[in-house]
């Protein structure tokens, strides 16, 4: 994923997350054990930079050819 996609992807799975959290204190508990991990992985997705390094020498291999 590049920087635009996975800034997108994680900004859309911790608005998600946060909403279902939102949602659970006022209705159902139970959307608890789908909200948290949904923001929990939004931010690892946001943060997680070591995949644009692999694509980068992936790139690199591809352009030599």
């Amino acid at each position: 994923m590049n920087l635009i996609s996975r800034t997108i992807t994680g900004i859309v799975m911790m608005i998600m997350g946060a909403l279902l959290i939102i949602f659970a204190f006022f209705e159902i508990w139970f959307i608890l054990i789908y909200g948290i991990p949904l923001f929990i992985i939004g931010i690892v997705i946001l943060l997680n930079k070591k995949e644009d390094i692999i694509e980068e020498i992936k790139l690199k291999k591809w352009k030599k050819k």
